[in-house]
């Protein structure tokens, strides 16, 4: 299983990071066009060859620019709008398909019925928000700060959130935030039915994220993961792009393994990351925490419109260990610096390698985006006049 995990994590990782020769100049004068072959091992160690794709190299601040019109042409203000941006920028230059693939998939969709987000309940440690149907990244970032506050102020916050219906993003961006400020941050969220639980041939979870965030006297680290083989969005990314999904990752409606995006949007599911029990518990206690807990819908959740999320803020303080930062930038060092097993190059903590990616990213001052999703966001941008 271990092995099995690895390659999807590689798999999922080729998807965002795949280089090859640069070609022919887009409608934008500075963006740059190629394309790539490219593999994915399989559960048998074959390789099989994906789809042909087409990605460009897009100057950051163009894709910035261009998102932001997009975003605006939803129907957003420019406060909200860079909110979004922010949550979205953080997933792209990490290559998390978190990113502007939610622009043009109606991810950011406004509700018609949406009101102003609410407080309907809190104490001095705690506070339960009604979304409205907000943005859900507006909502999560709301909560994400008053979570800090009240932590700030009694050493622990724990907020909840209900009734939204659009995506959060990436949890590591609001989890980061906190943990950059010498804060640990733990944080779930749930979603409709997408991800089938072990044994079953029916989705019933969401894919169901954790992030956290531990501050060190060497930085943050920062882990985001969910617990589903592969995220919603990017089932839908690999449909824009005519790519198949990696070995293991999916199911068609009848519970049988396929690598066709299309299938799985046909009453299929997506597995659990390791396809069995372990992260299929793992699941189902975020599902209960993010769902139950802090009033979000429990079955029917698409059409609900009610998801939920769950952000706790722990002052490290507040169990009196004052040597914690540097105790914990010596651990991450333990496993860092651990003798390597054969073939191995680098033993990466939580969140390096996006970071990694992002540094490169932002150093060379432009980025990979396949060329449809692209294309789409700039038709998107063209919706705002202003």
């Amino acid at each position: 299983r271990k092995t099995f995990a690895r390659r999807i994590h590689a798999a999922h990782a080729l998807t965002h990071t795949m280089h090859a020769a640069r070609a022919l100049p887009t409608q934008f004068a500075n963006a740059k066009t190629f394309v790539a072959n490219a593999t994915t091992p399989t559960r048998h160690g074959r390789r099989a060859t994906m789809t042909t794709t087409r990605a460009t190299m897009v100057p950051i601040e163009e894709l910035k620019t261009t998102t932001t019109k997009a975003i605006r042409g939803i129907g957003y203000n420019e406060k909200d709008a860079k909110v979004i941006l922010d949550v979205l920028m953080y997933a792209q230059l990490r290559g998390n398909n978190q990113g502007i693939i939610k622009v043009t998939t109606n991810g950011l969709a406004m509700a018609p019925d949406a009101e102003p987000m609410v407080v309907t309940h809190e104490t001095k440690l705690s506070a339960a928000i009604d979304g409205k149907k907000t943005q859900g990244m507006l909502v999560l970032a709301e909560a994400t700060r008053v979570a800090h506050e009240k932590a700030k102020e009694h050493g622990f916050g724990i907020v909840g959130t209900c009734n939204t219906s659009t995506s959060t993003g990436a949890l590591g961006y609001y989890c980061k935030s906190v943990a950059d400020q010498g804060m640990i941050s733990i944080c779930f969220a749930q979603s409709p039915e997408f991800v089938a639980p072990a044994g079953s041939s029916k989705a019933i979870f969401g894919t169901n994220p954790i992030g956290v965030g531990i501050p060190s006297s060497e930085g943050a680290m920062v882990l985001d993961m969910a617990t589903s083989a592969y995220s919603w969005f990017g089932v839908l990314e690999a449909k824009t792009a005519g790519r198949e999904l990696p070995d293991g990752a999916a199911q068609d409606k009848n519970g049988v393994l396929t690598k066709d995006p299309n299938e799985v949007l046909d009453g299929g599911a997506i597995r659990t990351f390791d396809g069995g029990y372990k992260s299929s518990n793992l699941a189902l206690v975020i599902e209960l925490l993010a769902g139950p807990l802090v009033g979000a819908a429990i079955e029917g959740k698409l059409a609900a419109k009610n998801w939920g999320n769950l952000i706790m803020v722990i002052d490290p303080k507040m169990l009196g260990q004052a040597d914690f930062e540097k105790n914990a930038a010596f651990v991450m060092n333990r496993v860092r610096n651990a003798p390597k097993q054969p073939g191995v190059d680098a033993i990466n903590l939580p969140g390096e390698r996006g970071d990694a990616i992002a540094k490169a990213n932002e150093a060379k001052g432009e980025i990979d985006v396949e060329t449809n999703l692209w294309n789409n966001l700039k038709k998107a941008a063209e919706a705002f006049s202003g």
